[in-house]
């Protein structure tokens, strides 16, 4: 084996196993639940996956964990091959289905039966709960000591639908007394009558998680079963599995702290509660966690596998500020992304002294921070937008942009003077007034007079109308999960803002999915990849310029 330097327990453990001579190659698996979207925190799980057999030189297969029936789904099916496929990873021909492995697991439950380990139990579903048990009293099913063949011919008819769902279960015989309660007999199928996304209504019983998991993985040759901390209980029971039935290996299962993210919320629960109430515009709405969403956003799967790898792998649960993930974004966008100037809420600025009719070029550059990506023309004309917030007619103390009287230079053209402004009937500024100082082409004076504020601009005969959209915090609160209110009482209302009308430069109309700019003094956008069309821009503002996040650091 090659000295691999490890960064965390997980590898620690894989190293030890395989100096040992109980790891040839590493296999790992990432298994999520087709019954809704990859979010952030999936993304954790599947960077673990993925990136430690690819550290080692092994293998990783994607499995759909589709145990369940009740919200399976095609749709999501294709969504999470998307989403993981756009993070960089590929899994070849090893993309399996739990289902595919129905047959093979009720043969390992009939072993069980056959071994004494396994028994159908009649208790409903509240008989189970009233007969569990507590720390001081052990569970009690009346049904444990049913003969082998009888629970052999009951499990049998299960298959065969002979009996209601809900009216019987297969518990493997474990300890009802243990003090780890999913060790007190647990199910390991139960009756459910409801087609299957891929097994149509073939089976009407279906094998629990924890029962089907460990069989799984055992299946499939995978070495190290990484999952999060929630299992940690569970591992017994999953080595009880492996050690009790003839699977052809025996996987490890590892633990770790689940990612958590303030202002949002990451149980499917919620988040198709909040799909299905439409206080969102579906999964892919960009204030969603979803991959999807932070896709559509503009995040770029190197910032999201950044933000995963940064945060490390830890025992120990935890919460991550979001602003951590915008900070992972903007680094990478701050060195990658074109500079563009787009007025997003215009107002129109007149020239008086400039000559009527003449258009000049001005060479701007595309990226400071990468002198390669060169330079680019904008037109200039007498007739300009300027942002409405750049002007007052009246300045505040240590107000540095325009104001009557006062000097600004027109980034990267010519320095001008306010001498005045025109209003509608009710007193809103419709027009700004200015003459531009010819001597200064290129934004600098030369008698070497002082001006401290810069604005952007885009000259009206040749801007391009857009929509664009500012995307904010779903939540208004760090923590919309909190028990003691219901996280819909937390959504933010301003985390979306409109805004129409908006003038971009010319060189905008040319944008394609995928391009990323820094709208100056503004953000980082995208044009958004449902709504945006040649005829209609759309671009979504997937970060802001405003680093709160490194500044606290």
């Amino acid at each position: 084996m090659e000295n691999i330097v490890t960064s965390n327990f997980i590898e620690e453990f894989i190293v030890e196993d395989i100096e040992s001579g109980k790891t040839q190659k590493v296999h790992t698996r990432f298994p999520p639940e087709p019954n809704g979207y990859l979010h952030i925190g999936h993304c954790k799980a599947l960077c673990i996956d993925f990136g430690t057999a690819e550290k080692f030189g092994g293998l990783c297969n994607l499995r759909m964990d589709d145990t369940n029936p009740a919200k399976e789904d095609n749709e999501y099916v294709e969504a999470i091959q998307e989403d993981i496929k756009w993070l960089g990873f590929t899994w070849d021909d090893r993309f399996y289905f739990g289902s595919d492995y129905f047959a093979q697991t009720y043969d390992y439950a009939i072993e069980l039966i056959k071994k004494g380990l396994a028994y159908v139990c009649q208790l409903s579903a509240e008989e189970f709960k009233s007969y569990r048990g507590d720390l001081t009293k052990p569970a009690v099913s009346p049904w444990r000591d049913r003969p082998i063949e009888e629970s052999l011919d009951l499990f049998e008819r299960m298959k065969n639908g002979e009996f209601p769902e809900g009216s019987m279960t297969l518990r493997a015989k474990i300890d009802l007394t243990s003090g780890n309660f999913n060790m007190r007999d647990p199910v390991i199928y139960r009756i459910r009558y409801i087609d299957h996304h891929r097994q149509g209504n073939k089976w009407c019983i279906y094998p629990m998680y924890d029962f089907a998991h460990p069989i799984q993985d055992a299946i499939e040759g995978i070495t190290h079963s990484l999952c999060s901390l929630e299992y940690e209980d569970h591992r017994p029971l999953y080595d009880w599995v492996i050690n009790n039935v003839s699977v052809p290996h025996k996987p490890r299962q590892i633990e770790f702290a689940r990612l958590g993210i303030n202002y949002t919320v990451m149980s499917k629960r919620k988040l198709r509660r909040l799909v299905e109430e439409g206080r969102v515009s579906g999964w892919d709405d960009p204030r969603m966690p979803t991959l999807c969403a932070l896709r559509r956003r503009g995040y770029t799967p190197k910032s999201i596998r950044t933000f995963c790898e940064r945060i490390g792998v830890s025992k120990v649960s935890s919460t991550v500020e979001y602003g951590f993930l915008e900070h992972c974004l903007r680094e990478e966008l701050n060195a990658s992304a074109k500079r563009v100037m787009a007025v997003l809420r215009p107002v129109k600025l007149t020239l008086t002294n400039y000559p009527e009719n003449q258009t000049e070029l001005f060479e701007v550059e595309n990226n400071p921070e990468c002198e390669a990506d060169g330079k680019r023309q904008v037109a200039f004309s007498r007739d300009l937008y300027i942002e409405a917030d750049d002007f007052m007619e009246v300045p505040v103390p240590k107000y540095n942009r325009l104001y009557v009287g006062g000097e600004v230079r027109l980034k990267g053209a010519y320095i001008i003077k306010c001498t005045g402004c025109l209003k509608d009937a009710e007193g809103n500024v419709t027009e700004i007034l200015a003459t531009v100082d010819m001597d200064t082409r290129g934004g600098d004076a030369p008698d070497g007079r002082k001006v401290k504020g810069t604005i952007h601009w885009v000259d009206v005969n040749t801007a391009v109308d857009a929509e664009v959209r500012l995307y904010g915090n779903l939540f208004s609160v760090a923590d919309p999960d909190s028990a003691d209110r219901d996280f819909i009482e937390c959504i933010n209302p301003e985390s979306l803002v409109t805004l129409t009308n908006c003038k971009l430069e010319q060189s905008l109309k040319n944008a394609t999915m995928g391009d990323r700019f820094q709208f100056m003094r503004t953000g980082y956008f995208c044009l958004d990849s449902k709504d945006s069309r040649d005829d209609a821009l759309v671009f979504n503002r997937a970060v802001a310029l405003k680093d709160s996040w490194a500044k606290k650091k």
